[in-house]
């Protein structure tokens, strides 16, 4: 198991992410900002501020697909976000070479 972050949501509550190690931040003296709770360190913005930092790249990927000239009739797109307790959220590599994995599916015959 990862460590724990705890996000505060904009409506008041919680949610609990697990990241890898080394995602949270170390307090002085070589302790960790762990509480009663077993939450690991408290994240330094909101959940949905956090999950904001990705919005312009998922953003792009979907209008560039949109853009194409003979339109797919399904688009999905795939792809992982890794969470920090500083940071935020990040699109996190789904392999060595890519970060998002993409199919599109066409169902009718392509028009000339």
């Amino acid at each position: 198991m990862g460590q724990l972050i705890e996000y505060t949501t904009d409506d008041g509550g919680t949610v609990v992410v697990e990241v890898s190690a080394g995602s949270v931040p170390v307090t002085r003296g070589g302790g960790h900002a762990a509480d009663h709770t077993g939450v690991f360190a408290r994240a330094q913005q909101s959940f949905e501020r956090a999950l904001s930092n990705v919005r312009p790249a998922v953003q792009g990927v979907i209008n560039e697909l949109l853009s194409i000239e003979h339109r797919p009739d399904e688009v999905c797109v795939e792809f992982g976000i890794d969470m920090h307790a500083e940071a935020g959220a990040f699109i996190a590599a789904a392999s060595a070479k890519s970060n998002f994995n993409v199919t599109m599916t066409w169902k009718r015959g392509l028009e000339p």
